[in-house]
């Protein structure tokens, strides 16, 4: 089962997560055969986190609790809330097998959250810049309750519009950049 984890930063935690930077990586090194993605968010200056993004596959909800609760910066209180769904990669890859490489162009994450009936269920057609892509799913799976994004695009309004806006509650763009060990 595949989940998409977002632990979004409490304002002023950046020397808590730099304190705790090899106890994350470290963390996340012992799912590594498990990621699907991974990667910070950024405010609108580039350089200051606002969160950290996990696609991950893992037996069931349980174990993905266990992820998303047991990770240090959670631990730690440098996180002020954990978005976590059953997700679906439409992709059918993880982030390093992405055509467009690590660094170049910009890097987005993209949230749509759910407003009735499900949007966006198929690929764009233009798969060569999308890092990862999916439906956000109830915890059984049954019921489609947003779809979550990363990309390579030009710009943030040229992110957001890889989703139909309208048929959203509200959507998210974010500053994002592949993670993990350089």
């Amino acid at each position: 089962m595949e989940f998409f984890c977002y632990h979004r930063d409490r304002p002023g935690s950046l020397p808590l997560r730099e304190e705790l930077v090899e106890a994350h990586w470290s963390y996340m090194d012992g799912y590594a055969k498990e990621l699907i993605a991974r990667g910070p968010t950024f405010a609108a200056d580039g350089e200051t986190p606002t969160g950290s993004v996990h696609i991950v596959d893992l037996p069931d909800p349980t174990a993905a609790r266990a992820f998303a609760f047991d990770e240090p910066n959670y631990q730690a209180g440098a996180y002020r809330d954990v978005l976590l769904r059953r997700w679906r990669n439409l992709l059918g890859r993880t982030m390093w097998d992405f055509p467009g490489g690590r660094t170049d162009g910009n890097r987005y994450l993209v949230l749509g959250l759910g407003a009735g009936q499900a949007a966006d269920l198929a690929v764009p057609a233009d798969r060569d810049e999308l890092i990862a892509y999916g439906p956000l799913l109830s915890d059984d799976g049954a019921t489609w309750v947003g779809t979550a994004v990363l990309l390579r695009a030009p710009d943030p309004d040229a992110a957001r519009a890889v989703l139909t806006v309208d048929r959203y509650a509200e959507v998210e763009v974010h500053d994002w950049e592949f993670g993990g060990r350089r």
